[in-house]
């Protein structure tokens, strides 16, 4: 892992859905993609607070599997992160993925966003899926961008 950067993380249930990864777990997922100091809430919600947000942030009527807000882009960069757990869980099932492993997947790109990274312009989605996969198989878990 990173251990060069610092993280400041603060993570909220607001679900009570099953099978959550534990506070441990999004700490090493974070952690290992840092690039920078980070400040960071992250925030596990249900469909209905997943929906209002992307709906009100990003003028979408539904729940996303996750957002990122950015605050500060100095350093330490300060932001938080929403994940759905309804969507992340409807998604691992339909894409025949472990759950805990779409969450590290998720995370990690969360944490990317945070980050500066974007998928606007393929070239910058290329280069984040890279480095998505390389820390995921960093942690034992399958590249996500496979097609099954």
């Amino acid at each position: 892992m990173n251990g060069t950067h610092r993280l400041s993380l603060s993570v909220q249930y607001a679900s009570n859905a099953g099978k959550l990864p534990t506070r441990q777990q999004f700490r090493r997922w974070v952690k290992i993609a840092l690039e920078q100091d980070v400040q960071m809430a992250l925030r596990i919600v249900n469909e209905a607070e997943g929906r209002a947000l992307n709906r009100s942030y990003r003028g979408k009527d539904y729940a996303t599997n996750v957002l990122t807000f950015v605050y500060d882009d100095a350093l330490p960069i300060y932001g938080d992160v929403v994940i759905c757990a309804p969507v992340v869980a409807r998604e691992a099932r339909e894409q025949g993925k472990d759950l805990l492993a779409h969450y590290a997947h998720l995370t990690l790109h969360a944490a990317l966003h945070l980050q500066g990274y974007d998928h606007e312009k393929k070239r910058d989605a290329e280069k984040m899926e890279a480095r998505e996969t390389a820390l995921m198989l960093k942690l034992r878990y399958p590249a996500p961008y496979l097609i099954r």
